[in-house]
């Protein structure tokens, strides 16, 4: 939930002189908005969520002691804003500009808030972020902040590590509640599996990952991390370890060496100590277990970490799952017993609820659809596939479905539907059409998770979590008849599939996730498997002889069966809970469980409508903004409001190199359905140029002259994706004008202004249609990319100047799975020496690709062409002591042709057509890489290129991306 800072902030401090500007999804215009104050918090919220606004800020009022006590720290008041119109659930805290974001849309995934209210754990956890943060308010850091601002305090938290922040995080949210991660078996599964297997990571390896082995994320493993820490030295000791590290951020390895005069060891051993004792409190627990026997039930031939997930049968032998893995995206797979495996179909946004239905021959699954244009909106939709013909068809558009399952006969579906006002519905649907045919009350409140079919296509069973806790709920959709289960409790009970007088669901009782059934006759309950890391997701063959399921393993979830006997299962009564409470210890040491039922909903004052003009200005960095050129030194304030609808930045700029002055303002107004921009620069620029061309060049004059620079106009972003295809387009039009006043020389380039104005219009147009790509893939494997651009003077007088482009990649499988080929053309057409006065002609910089390490030329008509074919070449753990750990090697051959053609004119009158042909080849090797010890992924290598027209070697550095 943090990388959101890391994201933003990147484009903050990197900011070139030609942006300034924070960019910010946006929420339709139509919603107003409303603020709650409390002494801590400033809650913004839309129009028709004042209930779950007064709770939200009442319960985080009744965490801000808590979760502030351990590292010594009480924030300031807090801008939090509650996110109701996107279907995704996260949630973040960023500096750029400070506050945090809620996303009210609860998880189906019970894996992620277990037995917690939504946002309650999002209360948690996320202002735990806030006080790390706040801890930079103190020694250097908080001066350098009162100076600079945010975006300083920002790059400062950067050597505060991923693991730390997510594991101290997930670390609150598990002592201080019932539940939370740390307390859910599944979130440590990856991590067990790999010890219990003897994989004993690196450090490096175990901090930013790999492209050969499942690496548990910095979740996991900072859960661990953090926690054994306060386990030896109390809960204060990451407070005492911050305020080192804040007093004095600069040194590469501060953080560790903030651990090492805490503890007197540094994180790598910190990282060996806890391995250590994991490992044995899980072999210990293993040694405990009394396993249940289960068969696989496809033989996988896959080489890296795959997993097969969420059976369901699709006639008496044959099965359906969900595919997805380091080199697969997520794929619906039809498995055989004789151990083949058939693809069906490849989905789009997977909005994963942990769950699949299949009925009838039909498979049914949610889908996120992002809004054409408000990012802030996206909405998840129920997709169909039938078996036999291999149709989809998208039964719903533009809703908020969270899981649906199919009745048995495949006549209805049964839904979530997450309200913008924070509630959850039970709907019923026509499986045919889409159309909703019935919902069901909620009365409670409550939240359901996993509704599934009795065999009677009338009754279903599902997971409702209210105040008490988790149980399992009998509900019929005809009579709103309901009856529990099982006994509402701190369970987290999941997965529900209904058989005969049987239940199966998932629980996590025996300290493993395990599959148990409950008798809906008598209430008894029993425990079905016994496996070594988890079983997941059962589904009973047609003839019920066979309970199906996915278990896990250190190569990743398979799909394996085994004889359907309730006569071998054991009672629930004889089941003992062998939990590993790693975070025991830390409950008494730290402010204690936080009830949430005692909460009083009534801290905030009266709502006030929230004005967006009164609050338009949000200043949240200023002093020194970062280039990219290195020449340029940047002084400024920048400003963005907290619904990101108004960005402004305003600067003095020192070019260095030209020994020059300026100052620019910029300004983006989002809150239009047209994004509107306008940028204003004034300054000094020096350029120098020789006055005549002959022999010898001894003509060379200088000038220092002032401009202003003016932009203005409109752009539309669009996403347009529905299907495995990420696709995407924009259009723009924006009006420019460049003045000069005081240029002196005699002559000038035709790529610079002069002493005369320019006034031109850029219209630009692109698409995209690439593949997603798995973690594996180099690059898509089928895609295309388009773009156009006119530029061009339509106004008089002034300079005279037209360049149209267009450009086009196709992106294409190569030999092995994760190659990709890569061909690009480009075509240019400009005004040249006989198209205007010379002495009014201008001329634009470029607009297609050309020739690598070929000196662009202006040529009246360009056209260009590539091939790339790019590979992984090797997948390493190579550490270079502390500073480099280099994760993947990749390369590509590649050719570029260009082909020029102008119109000169001669001294006679007459004309000389000139024509040039460019070609080189080259190969590039690039490394993957994370340098001191960062999870974040730099990429940089070496570029050999082959001139054909000059017969020249040339070598290259290179910088394929700077990984943010």
């Amino acid at each position: 939930m943090r990388h959101w800072l890391t994201a933003a902030l990147l484009v903050s401090a990197l900011s070139v002189q030609a942006q300034l500007l924070m960019e910010s999804e946006q929420n339709p215009t139509r919603l107003k908005w409303y603020t709650l104050r409390s002494p801590h918090f400033k809650l913004l919220y839309p129009e028709g969520m004042d209930s779950t606004a007064n709770q939200t800020i009442s319960r985080l009022e009744h965490v801000y002691e808590p979760v502030s006590k351990s590292l010594g720290r009480r924030p300031r008041r807090l801008p939090v804003l509650l996110q109701n119109q996107t279907t995704v659930s996260n949630g973040f805290v960023t500096l750029l500009p400070r506050r945090s974001e809620f996303f009210t849309t609860p998880p189906q995934a019970p894996f992620l808030s277990g037995t917690l209210n939504w946002l309650d754990q999002l209360a948690l956890h996320e202002y735990r972020h806030v006080v790390q943060y706040e801890k930079g308010l103190t020694g250097i850091s908080g001066v350098l902040y009162h100076l600079f601002g945010n975006a300083t305090l920002a790059g400062i938290s950067i050597g505060m590590p991923d693991w730390f922040a997510e594991g101290d995080a997930v670390g609150a949210e598990t002592v201080l509640s019932r539940s939370g991660r740390g307390r859910i078996p599944e979130f440590d599964m990856g991590f067990r599996a790999n010890l219990l297997a003897g994989r004993r990571f690196s450090y490096p390896k175990a901090v930013a990952g790999s492209y050969r082995d499942n690496v548990p994320n910095h979740y996991v493993s900072g859960y661990f991390l953090t926690t054994k820490l306060k386990r030896e030295h109390g809960a204060d000791a990451w407070s005492k370890i911050l305020t080192y590290y804040y007093n004095f951020p600069f040194y590469p390895f501060s953080f560790s060496n903030a651990v090492k005069r805490t503890t007197g060891y540094r994180v790598e051993t910190l990282y060996r100590r806890t391995i250590d004792e994991l490992t044995e409190d899980w072999q210990n627990q293993q040694r405990e277990l009394k396993l249940t026997e289960a068969t696989p039930y496809a033989t996988d031939q896959n080489r890296s970490f795959t997993n097969y997930r969420y059976p369901q049968f699709i006639d008496g032998k044959k099965i359906i799952a969900l595919k997805s893995g380091l080199g697969d995206i997520e794929q619906l797979v039809l498995l055989s017993p004789d151990g083949s495996e058939q693809r069906l179909h490849f989905q789009g946004l997977f909005n994963n609820p942990d769950q699949l239905s299949a009925a009838n021959g039909k498979i049914v699954w949610i889908e996120y659809t992002p809004d054409l244009r408000w990012g802030q909106r996206i909405f998840s939709d129920i997709k169909r596939l039938d078996v036999a013909t291999g149709k989809v068809d998208r039964l719903t558009t533009r809703q908020r479905y969270t899981t649906v399952s199919l009745s048995p006969d495949g006549s209805k579906l049964i839904a979530t539907r997450s309200e913008e006002d924070g509630r959850t519905r039970l709907v019923v649907l026509d499986a045919t059409s889409g159309q909703e045919i019935r919902t069901l009350n909620n009365t409670l409140n409550a939240f359901y998770q996993h509704p599934r079919w009795k065999e009677d296509n009338r009754t279903i069973v599902v997971v409702r979590l209210a105040a008490k806790g988790k149980a399992l709920e009998e509900i019929n959709t005809e009579t709103s008849e309901r009856r529990l289960l099982t006994p509402e409790g701190n369970e987290n009970l999941s997965h529900p599939q209904p058989w005969r007088e049987w239940v199966f669901y998932n629980s996590p009782r025996s300290g493993i996730d395990n599959i148990y059934a409950v008798n809906t006759r008598n209430g008894e309950q029993f425990q079905v498997t016994s496996r070594p890391l988890g079983a997941f997701h059962a589904a009973v063959s047609s003839d019920g002889t066979k309970l199906a399921f996915h278990d896990f393993s250190v190569d990743g979830h398979r799909v394996v069966s085994m004889p359907l006997e309730p006569k071998q299962w054991r009672p629930i009564r004889e089941i003992r809970d062998q939990s590993i409470r790693y975070f025991g210890p830390i409950v008494k040491q730290d402010a204690g469980i936080v009830d949430f039922d005692t909460v009083n909903t009534g801290t905030a004052v009266t709502k006030k409508r929230y004005n967006r003009l009164a609050n338009v200005v949000n200043i949240y960095s200023w002093g020194p903004l970062a280039n990219s050129d290195g020449q340029t030194l940047t002084l400024g304030v920048q400003s963005l409001d907290l619904l990101g609808t108004t960005s402004l930045a305003a600067a003095y700029v020192r070019n260095a190199n030209e020994r020059t002055n300026g100052f620019r303002a910029d300004l983006s107004y989002r809150a239009l359905y047209p994004i509107i921009d306008v940028g204003l620069a004034v300054g000094q620029r020096r350029t120098s140029a020789y006055t005549d061309r002959r022999e010898p060049l001894d003509s060379l004059q200088s000038d220092l002259w002032n401009y202003t620079q003016l932009t203005a106009g409109l752009r539309l972003p669009l996403r347009l994706t529905r299907s495995r295809f990420q696709q995407n387009a924009s259009l723009s039009a924006y009006y420019n004008y460049q003045g000069v006043r005081g240029y002196e020389l005699p002559v000038r380039f035709y790529s610079e202004v002069g002493g005369s104005a320019l006034h031109y219009m850029n219209y630009g147009a692109s698409y995209d249609l690439l593949m997603k790509q798995s973690k594996r893939d180099v690059a898509p494997r089928w895609g295309l990319a388009l773009s156009g651009s006119l530029r061009n003077t339509p106004f008089s007088p002034g300079l005279r100047a037209q360049n149209w482009a267009v450009n086009g990649s196709v992106f294409l499988p190569g030999i092995g799975k994760h190659h990709s080929l890569r061909f690009r053309g480009g075509y240019q057409q400009q005004w040249g020496l006989t198209d205007a006065n010379p002495q009014h002609l201008y001329r634009f910089s470029g607009a297609v690709f050309y020739p690598r390490s070929v000196p662009y030329v202006a040529y009246d008509r360009l056209q260009t062409a590539s091939a790339e074919y790019r590979l992984p070449l090797l997948n390493p753990h190579w550490a270079i002591g502390r500073w480099i750990y280099i994760q993947r090697i990749k390369g590509m051959v590649f050719t570029d042709v260009a082909r020029g053609e102008s119109r000169l004119p001669l001294q006679n009158g007459q004309f000389r057509n000139v024509l040039n042909n460019e070609q080189v080849v080259g190969a590039d090797v690039s490394f993957v890489f994370n340098p001191l010890r960062l999870r974040t992924n730099l990429e940089a290598g070496v570029r050999t290129i082959y001139n054909v027209k000059t017969a020249r070697w040339n070598v290259d550095l290179l910088v394929v991306d700077i990984g943010f």
